[in-house]
């Protein structure tokens, strides 16, 4: 029986990648701007710098996500900052769709960013010092 774990693992994990990259660096770079951002930011009473801290996570973390690199770690941090959305977006209600985005769509990027981080890289994860995680050696055969 072939398991085919590592590549769902790599299937979530360039899915989640892209979706942080086009919430960061589209979404609230080219759309919202960075200062409509950072305003939207403190507009929650929260200081600038949370602002400029979720992009450089969302981006930054979106690439590594993408390249299969530090993946554990770099979940985790994307499941912080989706439970921080889900707080901004909590008196919205449920829907993503109501004015000014419900709460579903950023704690379902929690939870998949959680169970990411307990799958690890995957399949076809880039090699930092000749090693990767177990589940990719499984996809390998390494």
């Amino acid at each position: 029986m072939n398991d085919t774990t590592p590549y769902g693992a790599t299937v979530l994990r360039v899915a989640l990648g892209v979706i942080f990259l086009a919430h960061s660096a589209y979404l609230k770079v080219f759309v919202f701007t960075v200062p409509g951002t950072v305003g939207f930011f403190e507009s929650l009473g929260l200081p600038a710098i949370v602002a400029y801290g979720t992009l450089a996570v969302e981006i930054i973390g979106g690439v590594m996500l993408i390249l299969g690199l530090r993946v554990r770690e770099v979940a985790l941090a994307l499941a912080a900052v989706s439970l921080g959305a889900t707080w901004a977006h909590a008196g919205a209600g449920w829907l993503f769709t109501n004015t000014g985005g419900g709460w579903e769509y950023p704690l379902f990027l929690a939870v998949a960013s959680f169970a990411q981080a307990l799958l690890g890289p995957g399949a076809f994860a880039l090699r930092l010092g000749g090693r990767t995680a177990p589940a990719a050696r499984l996809a390998t055969g390494s």
